[in-house]
């Protein structure tokens, strides 16, 4: 009897580890819907459904951004604020009449994306004061 009740309680342990870690991999994870094109990582991206993600699960902040086979992109944070959101979001910079992908935000935090070299082109040939726009999205 105690070995079947210590078998019992091992099992449930192993599955609410196991549990435990999906929702973690989860975390770094955005599903949205941009209404608009949009540039990401350098390549221009049309609008529709995305799935940010980390590349791995390591030190790296590594991002790929994939869309429902519309095309997709790596990402390479500027920098990564462990404040997590209560949504996952995507934030734009509108410049030069196209959007540029500026922050993500995750379950697990805030990566904050590199400028462009043609979004600070756009931004020194046209308007002084860029707008910005912001998509939510759910899992």
């Amino acid at each position: 009897m105690k070995k079947v009740c210590f078998t019992a309680v091992l099992m449930l342990t192993c599955l609410f580890v196991v549990g435990v870690s999906a929702r973690a991999q989860d975390a770094d994870v955005a599903v949205v819907s941009v209404p608009f094109e949009f540039v990401a990582g350098g390549a221009r991206l049309p609008a529709g459904k995305y799935r940010v993600s980390r590349v791995s699960s390591g030190i790296s902040q590594e991002l790929a951004i994939k869309g429902d086979g519309k095309g997709s992109a790596f990402l390479l944070p500027l920098a990564f604020d462990d404040r997590p959101a209560n949504q996952p979001t995507l934030t734009f910079e509108h410049v030069g009449g196209k959007y540029f992908l500026t922050g993500i935000k995750t379950l697990s935090g805030v990566y904050t994306m590199p400028a462009s070299r043609e979004m600070i082109m756009l931004g020194q040939v046209n308007s002084p004061s860029p707008g910005t726009s912001s998509v939510s999205g759910g899992q």
